[in-house]
């Protein structure tokens, strides 16, 4: 069984290099001290992720990302994580920012979650975004090639 698996709902992920995005969340979660066992990413569209949204939170709106952690050990990383490919085209749009830099933060995002930072309060917000941009740039400069 993977580690990590990209699978999809009813949108399909196309995304270059695949095996590296998943080297490189693997080291994600590695420098963030925790031992990944097992992760799947779940690419939908919005109507897909409202469903779970109003099934499994009981909100009734869009949202870009739903990240379960089913880790019984703290320091341990299992999950599921639903990414709306429709969120993130619309968040590129408004961000101004290309489709596959929303579609790494997105990812990264998930995988932070599941390493214990979260996005409630303000500060909150911040670290995880300076966490995001970090992962981002070491992603974007073959952090997973170098083996960093």
């Amino acid at each position: 069984m993977e580690t990590i698996s990209f699978r999809n709902a009813d949108k399909t992920f196309l995304f270059p290099n695949k095996t590296g995005l998943k080297n490189f969340i693997e080291l994600l979660v590695k420098k963030e001290n925790r031992t990944l066992l097992e992760l799947t990413y779940v690419f939908c569209s919005d109507e897909y992720l409202l469903g779970i949204n109003k099934d499994f939170l009981q909100h009734d709106y869009y949202t870009d990302i739903i990240t379960f952690d089913l880790s019984e050990n703290p320091k341990q990383t299992i999950g599921e994580i639903y990414v709306s490919l429709d969120r993130i085209k619309d968040n590129a749009k408004e961000l101004q920012t290309s489709i596959k830099e929303e579609t790494l933060r997105v990812i990264f995002h998930g995988a932070l979650h599941l390493c214990g930072y979260k996005d409630k309060a303000k500060s909150d917000i911040a670290t995880m975004r300076k966490k995001e941009e970090y992962y981002i740039k070491l992603y974007n400069a073959g952090g997973v090639s170098r083996g960093k």
